[in-house]
């Protein structure tokens, strides 16, 4: 039987959120004569996940960064919570595509880090770091260092690391992308849980269309350099199926083959 699944376009220009968390206001970027962003806006709301997708050098990661802070714009702004940014913030936590983490430190210790920075006590840091350790499945490994890890396990310890300092915003980068298929898929199934189960605004960057129309309530489709919104998408899952039924059902295909059609004239 098919799911009710209706994706929904979304004008780009009329795309106003009343529960906005983050607000991204006309920013460009630019990297000498390169011109990586043009004139970008948008809203992310709070509780939902929202991916950027688009053909490679769109400046999807440069977007990314800019929202963290770890990069500055050439013009526009920023708003997260209705303040502008400046730079990093605690309101927000960026999961790299490289793990980032600590080779001298245990899984613990770099889960708990974050709070470490923040003058936590050991106790409670430690209290923290062990529940989202759970979380993410790597209760037993606590005391390992990254080198005793597979990459799925050392993008887990980044997924933890991440939800431990109890940001509002978590901004993923590729995080999937150096695991197996069947890594990935479940790791797809954990995150939906972690969105639902935190209720954070998650930013998620990838470059499979299957994975963004399967884990987002929003699509955010960027063109080719300079890195513009072209088109919004709600795919619009009905997540009570099962992973299997909802992968094989016509609606999702659909959503997939549409959103392909759109990219497929900017493939190398």
């Amino acid at each position: 039987m098919a799911l009710s699944m209706t994706a929904r376009t979304i004008d780009p220009s009329r795309s106003t959120m009343s529960d906005a968390i983050v607000e991204v206001r006309d920013i460009c970027k630019r990297y000498g004569d390169i011109e990586a962003l043009r004139n970008i806006n948008l809203q992310f709301e709070r509780g939902k996940l929202t991916t950027l997708l688009g053909p490679s050098g769109c400046g999807k990661t440069t977007l990314l960064k800019i929202i963290a802070g770890l990069v500055p714009s050439t013009s526009g702004e920023i708003r997260v919570n209705g303040k502008v940014v400046t730079g990093p913030g605690p309101e927000r936590a960026f999961v790299f595509q490289d793990f980032a983490l600590m080779p001298w430190a245990t899984v613990l210790r770099n889960v708990a880090f974050g709070l470490e920075l923040k003058g936590v006590p050991q106790a409670e840091r430690n209290r923290v770091a062990k529940h989202y350790i759970s979380e993410v499945g790597l209760t037993g490994f606590e005391e390992k260092y990254p080198h005793e890890l597979s990459g799925g396990m050392r993008q887990r310890v980044g997924i933890a690391r991440a939800f431990s300092v109890n940001a509002d915003v978590l901004l993923l980068d590729e995080p999937f992308s150096a695991v197996d298929e069947q890594n990935r898929r479940k790791f797809q199934e954990d995150l939906l849980q972690l969105v639902e189960k935190e209720r954070k605004t998650f930013l998620f960057v990838t470059h499979s269309i299957e994975e963004a129309v399967y884990v987002s309530d929003r699509i955010v489709l960027l063109s080719p350099r300079p890195g513009r919104v072209s088109q919004i998408i709600e795919p619009n899952i009905d997540r009570s199926a099962a992973p299997d039924v909802i992968r094989r059902d016509k609606g999702y295909l659909d959503v997939v083959e549409e959103i392909w059609q759109g990219l497929r004239q900017y493939a190398e």
